[in-house]
């Protein structure tokens, strides 16, 4: 059996108090980064890629169905907000397509073709990478799509949460984080997507970083898109450059970013 189906560790979880419950929950998930810290060099070695492709012009690819692929797109939809990155360059995409992020697409991840043909429609080429995400590494739609990537010679990696799974040995660069059973057996919404969505944050983070679009430690590509980021730049830029809150507020008003309001007030 796999771990991600194996027996929760709790039993009669109906006649638990809700304290209980939380403390049991809070409890499982206390493993979760723990087993994401042992995996740190295969995390690495898939990042090393991924920066190398898309200096070259690459673009990175999340396929996943279900909470897998809603957690990439979730990651893939992050990155021109926190970055200032075009959407075309992270890109997550889930079978059924996109009704299938808010609703559930009967049968759509079974489907071994459909994956490429959805990675087909973006022009795919060899500077692209492709993870495939699935907590049971079994997921068809997944699978078929990895294998047809890297049939076209494309770097592929997956995230998944057993160990030796189909999908693992269908990639470049597996990822296998394995949190044992679920509080609910079998509802990999909880520990095993925990564990993705921090994989998939080291991911997507550290590629940015290494891409050139983290000053010091800030965020100086981010797009002005409400109040809160306004004020956050401005913040910034005063702390950048040393200057008041009124020259920080012309300076971004003028230059429209942090990062060329910063570049222009040392001029």
């Amino acid at each position: 059996m796999n771990t991600t189906e194996s027996p929760s560790n709790y039993n009669n979880l109906e006649t638990l108090s809700v304290r209980d419950l939380l403390e049991g929950i809070n409890n499982e998930d206390k493993s979760v980064p723990l087993a994401v810290e042992k995996i740190i060099p295969n995390i690495e070695a898939l990042v090393i890629q991924i920066v190398d492709k898309m200096k070259q012009g690459g673009r990175l690819f999340y396929i996943g169905a279900g909470t897998s692929g809603r957690l990439g797109i979730l990651d893939a939809s992050e990155i021109p907000p926190t970055y200032g990155m075009s959407h075309d360059y992270v890109i997550g995409l889930i079978a059924g397509g996109d009704i299938a992020i808010r609703k559930a697409v009967e049968f759509a991840e079974d489907d071994t073709e459909q994956a490429w043909k959805d990675l087909s429609k973006f022009n795919i080429s060899k500077n692209d990478v492709v993870i495939g995400i699935a907590a049971s590494g079994k997921t068809p739609y997944v699978i078929g799509g990895v294998q047809e990537a890297r049939k076209n010679g494309l770097i592929t990696g997956c995230i998944v949460c057993n160990s030796n799974s189909p999908l693992s040995k269908e990639v470049d660069f597996p990822i296998e984080a394995v949190v044992g059973p679920e509080f609910v057996t079998g509802s990999t919404r909880m520990k095993s997507g925990t564990a993705q969505k921090l994989v998939l944050n080291m991911i997507s983070t550290s590629t940015m970083i290494q891409l050139g679009r983290v000053k010091g430690n800030k965020m100086v590509d981010m797009q002005l898109s409400n109040n809160k980021l306004v004020d956050r730049g401005v913040r910034m830029v005063m702390d950048e450059a040393g200057i008041s809150r009124n020259e920080a507020e012309e300076l971004l008003k003028t230059f429209g970013s942090v990062r060329n309001a910063i570049l222009n007030s040392k001029k």
